[in-house]
């Protein structure tokens, strides 16, 4: 195997903490970068379908969170077990670690989109859909739930990539996934005239290129292997649940909080929800920079707790939290300063845009928070403290979030649940600095 995009200890060593966390962050920056500029223009052309198609496509932004979720909690822990087993000299069990995630991982998600498609009617009644919703929704939910599945194969691909030190091609391919979706769309949406299903079957279109592509690059540089033989399954299973368990959990709190959050906005009308929808897309676009960190910073993390380097675990973490708070800053104020323009180019209906251009007055200030908060989940999964990783999660978003979003929107309505937002994000990038800080003082002690 070329070793030439591989990550080790070496190169830690030999490299800047800078130099390195730069070389292993940027094709994922460009990748997500690409991957959630997509989704936001998919937001765009769907609003121009009307308010109707614009809410049930916000009624599935949560439900797409918990499976996107479930998908990235069992690709942390394949980062983390192939990792360890590549730098224990242990190729054969990597390879079998590999198959077995890409297996289980393609079954599990699977059935949940199965589950998904039979309870879609009570689940978005129980959100808070309108009746005349639910035929426009189920239209829309067959290739929304394949792209989905097709979505979660592709990730696990990503995820044996960056297990091995390479960023490069899941960096490039969700870069061409992207183009394809996004030349896709309007054809699709309007020429075909298939309208919202339109926007699922591009991406259903674009997540099979890529996954064909990955999966043969895998499959030529022999990072899956049939042969079991000595392979300690038993254990590697104890292992991978181990992780994946605490990892899944905090992966999904996310999306569980953001179907109660879309039921608390849907109080407010049709309107809200779909500004919402538009709003949480902007949301994860102004993120991308720390889910590029989140990715990329894992392995070096992993490399240094490995090799007893607690002190330098402490320096490249410092590091990426300088970068975010000041990025996630000055991302927060573009948004809030571009706030007219941005609510009138990406919705043409008036109610619609009135909400949003309030959504961008509040909720991007507290982006450097929320940027730290998932910047210590990513470090305490690779630190192999999934349970203090899911603690900040659960804190961040039921002791903090949700409860102020109930609280501020009872107070004030729609402005409100914003401004509710906005401090719930605040208080939890707070508390999951102070739980990191713990964290390490423990490991020291250790």
């Amino acid at each position: 195997m070329s070793r030439s995009n591989s990550l080790t200890i070496e190169d830690l060593a030999r490299n800047s903490l800078a130099v390195t966390l730069f070389r292993m962050t940027w094709p994922m920056l460009f990748g997500a970068l690409a991957l959630l500029g997509v989704q936001l223009v998919d937001a765009a052309f769907i609003a121009r379908l009307g308010v109707d198609p614009l809410a049930a496509f916000g009624f599935t932004q949560p439900i797409q969170q918990l499976l996107i979720g479930a998908q990235v909690g069992l690709g942390i822990a394949t980062t983390a077990l192939v990792g360890r087993a590549l730098g224990a000299g242990r190729d054969q069990d990597a390879r079998c670690i590999s198959l077995l995630v890409v297996l289980l991982g393609a079954a599990f998600i699977g059935v949940v989109c199965i589950l998904l498609w039979l309870t879609q009617g009570r689940l978005m009644t129980a959100m808070g859909a309108d009746v005349d919703l639910l035929p426009l929704i189920r239209t829309y939910w067959a290739p929304w739930l394949l792209s989905a599945w097709l979505g979660a194969l592709l990730y696990f691909g990503y995820s044996l990539c960056r297990a091995r030190g390479e960023t490069g091609l899941p960096g490039l391919l969700m870069v061409i996934t992207s183009l394809i979706n996004l030349a896709l769309d309007p054809l699709f949406i309007f020429t075909f005239g298939w309208g919202l299903p339109g926007a699922a079957w591009a991406t259903v279109a674009a997540f099979a290129s890529g996954t064909l592509w990955v999966y043969r690059h895998v499959w030529f540089r022999g990072w899956l292997s049939r042969d079991f033989g000595d392979f300690p399954l038993s254990r590697a299973l104890r292992d991978l649940g181990a992780i994946t368990g605490p990892a899944t959990l905090g992966q999904l709190a996310p999306g569980m909080a953001a179907v109660l959050a879309t039921g608390l906005v849907a109080y407010h009308g049709g309107a809200a929800v779909a500004a919402w929808g538009v709003g949480t897309r902007l949301e994860f676009f102004s993120m991308v920079v720390v889910l590029a960190l989140t990715m990329s910073l894992p392995p070096i993390v992993s490399r240094f707790y490995g090799a007893g380097e607690i002190g330098r675990i402490r320096e490249v973490v410092r590091l990426a939290v300088g970068f975010v708070l000041a990025w996630q800053l000055a991302v927060g104020l573009l948004l809030f300063l571009g706030s007219g323009f941005l609510a009138g180019f990406l919705s043409s209906d008036s109610s619609v845009s009135s909400v949003l251009h309030d959504y961008l007055l509040r909720v991007p200030l507290s982006y450097p928070a929320l940027g730290i908060c998932m910047l210590m989940v990513s470090v305490c999964n690779a630190l192999g403290m999934p349970l203090q990783a899911l603690l900040i999660s659960l804190l961040r978003l039921f002791l903090f979030y949700l409860p102020t979003l109930w609280l501020f929107s009872h107070l004030a309505g729609m402005s409100g649940l914003l401004t509710g937002a906005m401090l719930g994000n605040i208080g939890a990038g707070i508390s999951a600095w102070l739980l990191y800080q713990q964290a390490m003082r423990s490991l020291r002690s250790g």
